[in-house]
Order: structure tokens, then C-alpha cells, then sequence
């Protein structure tokens, strides 16, 4: 709480308010609630600690997108509507979204907002395990125009590789959609650089690794970068291709310092947690966010790699969770 002089007539549009004082300067003494703002949504016996609402789904392309067996696209999706109503639908089950390859993001919501406890403050589940990390970048937003929607300003949460020179930010990949069927997606980054997210007919043979419900012939995605992480036989103990994991701070990640310990999932695969920090939010130039809470959270995958047989590396969520008890 904190104490404020306000004058008579703003007691009009003041609501909450607790009558403290009078004086004879016609200024009253109230107590305002200013600890977390005028937008900040306290959670309610009703509310849910899973996420509310998928807002926006874009992947990038990938091995998975569009495909029926394992991707579960199995009705057409021509709409960017379709796209978060299917990734709604698959995250409520339990199963997995993927992101494709680099910039590809999802983009969800809660009924409440999550408080920043300076300890860990929500969880994102993913399908990790030991050689098997496909690293996202996670972001954080707080609802400060109180409109409901993720249209404010994103923080990025601090992790292992933020202060490295391997990690590039405002990084951009221009995808271009295929003349024909069967063909690998081409792309084009924000230093001139090319290549492709390859077409593995032996795995998935839908007909196209594009996203069918975006209508350009490109689009471009832009993020944090992360630099490749993977190892191939010739480099592995197993002589298996090796996706490794960073120390801490990206979703999809077999950390050793985020998954925590007492997680009953420890071994990996289908929902395998990373847990997240609000008070690791940073700003654009790196300095610390400080925010009080957070409304929504976007996570983006963060390599622009292929893994051999394995595909291109691209972050799979399973759930988006508030940590604490309520």
C-alpha cells in the first residue's frame, strides 16, 4: 500500500479506495493497491493454472506441418483461426505442437495474471529427452493497455546463452513457399545467407512442408537465434545424431538445471518440463524487465539447423502452466 493526497473530485473515477483522513485543505488521504497496476488480473477459486487461450500459431515450415499421421492436421486449415483453434485443440489434449524450424512461435494466455515470485513462476511442457533438445526461446508480455490481447511489449527471458556471442538477436528468415509438391522450402536470412528445410519423402510425404494457411508466396520470421547445438555420428559417443542440450533458460530443452529435480518426468519425452523465471524477463538492450507479472507467453524455436535423418530442429510444445498454488 501507499499513501497519496488526492483531491475531492477524483474520488469520481477512484475505485478501491479506503477513507483514511480528512484535513481542512478539502484533500482527502486514501490508500491505493498500486503494488502490481490498474491491469493486473488476481487469480480466483475458478481460475485454471493451465493456459486459457492459444492466440496466434505460426510455425515455420517444418517436417510436421500439414502432416495427418503424427501432426495431427487432419482436417484442411485454410485460416490463421483454424491454425490456433487446431494448436488449441492439441495442446488440451495433451499432445504436441510443433514449431518448425527457425522463428516459428505460439502464442498463449491465461485467465489470470502470473505474479513474479522471484523463484519459478510457470512451466512449459515439451517432448525433450537425453539427445533430443529443440531449444525455444521463450518470451514474456504483460497486459498493460488492459485490452486483453497480446499486443503490448515482449521481454525475452534470459537463459544460458543470452550473454554469448553466438546468440543473435532480431534475427530474421525469409521462407519461400515451393513451385511444385515434394520439394524442400528455401530461405534467405537477414545476412544474405541460403538454404533449405529439406523434404524427407521417407518420413513425412505430405505434399508440402509450407504452411498451408498462409496464403504469400513468403513470409518472414524474426527472433532470437540460438547457434547449432548438434552433434553428427562422427562426432557422438553413440554414433547417433546428438540434438544437446543448453544449460538453462529455452523450452523443449533437456536441462539439467530447469527441469528440476523433483519433476516426475525426469526420464523425457511427451511432456517433459522446463520451468521459467518472470524475474529473468530482460529488455531489448539486455537490462533486467522487472516486472510485477505476466498476462501472456510466446514461445519461438530458436535453431535454423537440420539434424540428418532427423529433420530440421524445431521446438514441439505440450502445455503452458502458472507454477503456483492458488
Amino acid at each position: 500500500m501507499t499513501m497519496k493526497n488526492v483531491p475531492l473530485w477524483h474520488l469520481l473515477a477512484a475505485t478501491l479506495i479506503t477513507l483514511t483522513a480528512c484535513n481542512e485543505s478539502n484533500e482527502i488521504t486514501i490508500e491505493i493497491d498500486d503494488e502490481f497496476g490498474p491491469h493486473y488480473r488476481p487469480a480466483t477459486e475458478q481460475s485454471s493454472d493451465h493456459f486459457d487461450r492459444v492466440y496466434s500459431y505460426i510455425p515455420a515450415p517444418g517436417q510436421f506441418i500439414n502432416e495427418q499421421k503424427t501432426g495431427g492436421f487432419n482436417t484442411p486449415i485454410t485460416s490463421h483461426a483454424e491454425a490456433t483453434a487446431y494448436a488449441e485443440d492439441r495442446l488440451r489434449a495433451g499432445n504436441w505442437v510443433s514449431l518448425g524450424a527457425f522463428g516459428g512461435y505460439l502464442v498463449v494466455g491465461f485467465d489470470h495474471s502470473i505474479r513474479n515470485s522471484g523463484g519459478y513462476d510457470f512451466t512449459i511442457m515439451a517432448n525433450s529427452f537425453a539427445g533430443s533438445s529443440e531449444p525455444g526461446i521463450v518470451w514474456v508480455m504483460q497486459d498493460e493497455n488492459g485490452n486483453g490481447e497480446p499486443d503490448d511489449v515482449w521481454y525475452e527471458l534470459k537463459g544460458s546463452e543470452s550473454d554469448k556471442a553466438t546468440c543473435l538477436r532480431n534475427y530474421s528468415v525469409t521462407y519461400f513457399r515451393p513451385s511444385a509438391p515434394q520439394q524442400a522450402v528455401e530461405w534467405i536470412d537477414s545476412f544474405g545467407n541460403t538454404g533449405q528445410v529439406l523434404y524427407m519423402a521417407q518420413f513425412h510425404n505430405q505434399d508440402y512442408y509450407y504452411p498451408a494457411w498462409i496464403e504469400a508466396d513468403s513470409y518472414t520470421l524474426t527472433g532470437t537465434k540460438l547457434t547449432t547445438n548438434t552433434d553428427d555420428p562422427t562426432q557422438s559417443d553413440n554414433g547417433l545424431w546428438q540434438n544437446k542440450a543448453y544449460e538453462w533458460g529455452y523450452a523443449d530443452n533437456f536441462s539439467p538445471v530447469d527441469r528440476l529435480s523433483n519433476n516426475a518426468n525426469m526420464g523425457g519425452g511427451n511432456s517433459s518440463p522446463n520451468h521459467f523465471k518472470i524475474s529473468n524477463a530482460i529488455k531489448a538492450d539486455g537490462s533486467a524487465a522487472e516486472l510485477k507479472f505476466i498476462d501472456f507467453v510466446k514461445i519461438q524455436s530458436a535453431m535454423l539447423t537440420q539434424s540428418g535423418p532427423l529433420g530440421e530442429v524445431s521446438t514441439e510444445v505440450c502445455g503452458v502452466s502458472d507454477d503456483h498454488c492458488f
